[in-house]
């Protein structure tokens, strides 16, 4: 799927600093998105430096409800934080694990270069950071310590689904 890059700081869910930030320079953008990333927990305890890095390197869209944000089996050019709303993501193992924000997506695919192991739905209107593929290298050189967080996490989900399966097996095999 891809998005429209046009208006890619356009921030859907107004509140009245929010409409006048949507009009001002690109430097208040850049600010706008800095305090958007300071909400999110894998962001915390980057350097100012940092977060105007991912600033420079990423967008936040809006996405209303029932959206396909990614779907299994398609080429994966972005990686997604959420800084608001839900997603539920379906894999060939089982569907329903529900992401919320401060979770993120996409990674495995800039990783390896292999297609979307998951679909993933939007379950409520979301706010997404996302940082495209041509940005991602450049972020994992600028910010080693979100590298190394993005890591541990996508470790943990392979550790659940290990359990997962032997669990699955488990049952099927009485053996």
């Amino acid at each position: 799927m891809e998005f429209d890059r046009r208006g890619s700081d356009r921030l859907l869910f107004h509140d009245s600093e929010e409409t006048e930030l949507a009009h001002a320079d690109t430097r208040t953008s850049h600010d706008s998105r800095i305090r958007h990333l300071q909400r999110v927990p894998i962001f915390s305890g980057l350097t100012e430096q940092e977060l105007r890095g991912i600033a420079e390197l990423s967008r936040i869209v809006e996405l209303p409800a029932g959206t396909v944000v990614t779907e299994i089996g398609q080429p994966g050019e972005a990686f997604f934080v959420i800084i608001d709303g839900t997603v539920v993501v379906r894999t060939p193992v089982g569907a329903g694990t529900q992401l919320q924000p401060g979770d993120f997506f996409g990674e495995m695919s800039l990783l390896d270069g292999e297609p979307r192991s998951a679909t993933v739905v939007a379950a409520t209107d979301l706010r997404l950071l996302i940082v495209d593929r041509s940005h991602f290298w450049r972020l994992a050189d600028e910010t080693p310590d979100l590298i190394r967080r993005i890591l541990m996490i996508l470790s943990r989900r392979v550790r659940r689904l290990e359990q997962t399966v032997h669990a699955m097996l488990h049952r099927t095999d009485p053996i």
